[in-house]
């Protein structure tokens, strides 16, 4: 994930976990200078389907 603020982590972190019970997906979160339309997070994703 993209966060504009480091000190959002633990809040994410947190929110994030309670939709994986077991084997979360790998995940990397970096901080950014800025997102797009001012949002604070941004979340990427693939999927095999």
């Amino acid at each position: 994930c993209f966060l504009a603020n480091l000190d959002d982590f633990a809040t994410f972190n947190g929110i994030y976990a309670g939709y994986f019970d077991a084997d979360p997906p790998a995940r990397s979160t970096v901080q950014v200078a800025k997102l797009p339309l001012g949002v604070l997070v941004e979340v990427e994703c693939v999927a095999l389907v």
